[in-house]
């Protein structure tokens, strides 16, 4: 903390964020921040989107309350939400291991919810994408968007226009059923042995 604090007032960056932390380790460093007089982290960039939604067990009521800017990435889950379930993907989505080591297990009771976005990017004559980008953006209000062509871009900038209504957000809520944490810290978490 100290050396980030260090960072900012030297004025090489304005405000400090975090990547895939607990609720509790972003409390405890803040605290230890206001502590020490120490800048405190403003935003919190963790995993969340339509079908994958633990952030908001504790990260967004916690953020909502310190007022800190929730930052998602994985914003259209490696892909799955801009295109029908078994539809041919990029070969990114055909190689990307760490994705299918998120999404794979998940597969059937997420499909549920791709499908639905699926139907209602249909009846409003709009992308996938967009609707996926839109319900998000009901959620928070910056979300990290990976691009490598310029019609991702486009399709991000047209979810800014979309507007879901309450029941098209509670339809595609619906179906959710929560998953397991994934990543390094949910697998030392689950590893760990018990103290003796």
């Amino acid at each position: 903390m100290d050396g980030l604090n260090r960072i900012v007032k030297a004025g090489k960056v304005r405000y400090i964020g975090i990547s895939n932390c607990f609720a509790w380790q972003i409390a405890k460093a803040n605290a230890v921040a206001e502590k020490e007089g120490f800048a405190k982290f403003v935003s919190i960039q963790g995993h969340y989107n339509l079908i994958f939604r633990e952030e908001e067990r504790e990260m967004v009521p916690y953020c909502d309350e310190e007022n800190i800017a929730l930052t998602p990435y994985s914003a259209l889950a490696s892909g799955r939400l801009s295109r029908r379930s078994g539809e041919d993907g990029t070969k990114r989505a055909k190689e990307d291991t760490y994705a299918k080591f998120k999404y794979d297990a998940t597969a059937a009771q997420d499909n549920v919810i791709i499908s639905r976005v699926a139907e209602l990017a249909e009846k409003r004559c709009v992308t996938m994408t967009e609707v996926s980008l839109a319900w998000l953006l009901t959620k928070v209000t910056a979300p990290v968007v990976g691009a490598t062509k310029l019609h991702h871009i486009e399709g991000a900038v047209k979810a800014l226009d979309l507007s879901l209504t309450p029941e098209e957000i509670l339809y595609l809520e619906e179906p959710y059923v929560p998953h397991p944490l994934v990543g390094v810290m949910a697998q030392n978490k689950r590893t760990r042995k018990p103290m003796a």
